[in-house]
């Protein structure tokens, strides 16, 4: 896997590639006012009883909406628990000032005029979450849990054991990537992250709105979700890229420090400069068009609807069966949802397949294919019509939302 970390029209850009092929997509536009995971010191500025949410000022320019099913509560114990068994106006009022994280980001839009206040104000929670390289520090929960992302037992059940070993560790959810990692390693991450919150913690106090940090950007999110696979090599081309990847990687990756490689193009001040030395700008642009070629000579279709997206997979040239064809769609499905960013309701409608247990493969496929998805998915599984129906809840806006400008 090879990191190539690059800049367009001042916005962050950040591929991964395996063997040439682009396997991961982050962008961070300048337009962006809230990033996911931003943690705020907010003020309460209006109780909505119709939804069960107050509106907060998180840093006296943007506002959030905060539901009660996001909050969290601390007993006499000292448990935290979730919040929904009253009405959340019982909890705040206004002027009360609290810590929340953007579950979503914010980039001005030009219908936000014409939509309503709850659908353009950025989603926060109480449940504030910091991401490492092997687990997330979670600061308002007592015992350890292991991703749900992760569906093979046996995976689940080593890192459990794991856990167990891990003596004054609370509060985490292991990842996929903690498999095979010394405890001495995992440990020392908790210490770090159970220190980040305790600095972040310090701020939380007077009455003005704030943004206390700043959530992980494009460079921090790429090598976190990339790390259970085997990166080869981090390419930047300027000094504060070299300089920010360094002081991530020397916190919590050392092993990766010696792969940033600085690059030196005849053109380097471009933008994107290194996809284009690299030759997968022709991929990104892909990535905007609705018709996806695949290598058996079938193709798909992506089309975004008010309400969902629709998929719909075409045999095209391929001479193989409808089974193999639907295997091979599931992959790439998998990964043009993964690098577009694709997000809500999905609806794939494969080619038909008569056969349970044909269906079943296909649901295997697909399953095995999103394991790669640092963003949470669910499959419904097949329709009465035929349909396969899947979920995800991405982090951040949907690709194309995030670019503005020409890639060449």
């Amino acid at each position: 896997m090879d990191i190539l970390i690059e800049e367009l029209e001042g916005s962050l850009w950040v591929a991964a590639l395996s063997k040439g092929r682009l396997e991961g997509m982050e962008v961070d536009p300048v337009t962006e006012e809230v990033r996911w995971g931003s943690i705020y010191w907010a003020r309460v500025t209006a109780i909505n009883k119709a939804i069960d949410a107050v509106f907060l000022d998180l840093d006296g320019d943007n506002t959030g909406i905060l539901y009660n099913s996001d909050t969290r509560w601390k007993d006499k114990d000292g448990k935290y628990h979730k919040g929904g068994a009253e009405a959340i106006g019982k909890r705040f009022s206004s002027g009360d000032m609290v810590a929340v994280q953007a579950k979503t980001s914010y980039m001005p839009s030009e219908t936000d005029d014409f939509i309503g206040e709850e659908n353009k104000t950025c989603q926060m929670s109480m449940d504030i979450t910091l991401p490492g390289r092997y687990m997330i520090y979670c600061a308002h929960v007592n015992e350890n849990r292991v991703s749900q992302r992760i569906r093979d037992k046996d995976l689940r059940k080593q890192l459990h054991k794991m856990l167990d070993n891990m003596e004054g560790v609370n509060g985490c959810i292991l990842r996929a990537a903690a498999a095979n990692t010394q405890t001495e390693v995992l440990m020392r991450e908790h210490r770090i992250l159970k220190g980040a919150w305790k600095d972040i913690s310090d701020f939380f106090e007077g009455n003005s709105p704030q943004l206390i940090a700043l959530g992980p950007d494009a460079i921090q999110r790429t090598l976190s979700d990339q790390a259970t696979r085997h990166i080869e090599r981090i390419e930047v081309v300027t000094m504060d890229h070299f300089s920010e990847v360094e002081d991530w990687c020397s916190i919590f990756a050392p092993d990766l420090v010696t792969k940033i490689e600085p690059q030196e193009l005849p053109n380097a001040e471009d933008d994107l400069a290194l996809f284009e030395y690299r030759d997968i700008i022709g991929q990104i642009e892909a990535l905007f068009h609705d018709y996806v070629m695949l290598k058996g000579g079938g193709s798909l279709i992506i089309q975004s609807t008010a309400a969902l997206i629709a998929i719909d997979v075409n045999k095209g040239s391929n001479k193989g069966s409808n089974l193999s064809v639907n295997i091979e769609a599931a992959h790439e499905i998998a990964r043009q949802l993964r690098l577009r960013n694709c997000g809500g309701a999905i609806v794939i409608d494969f080619l038909k397949l008569p056969n349970k247990k044909d269906q079943a493969k296909v649901i295997s496929a697909l399953g095995q294919a999103i394991n790669l998805d640092p963003c949470t998915i669910q499959i419904h599984g097949f329709t009465a019509l035929g349909h396969v129906e899947i979920t995800r809840k991405r982090r951040t806006p949907e690709l194309e939302d995030r670019f503005h400008g020409d890639l060449i």
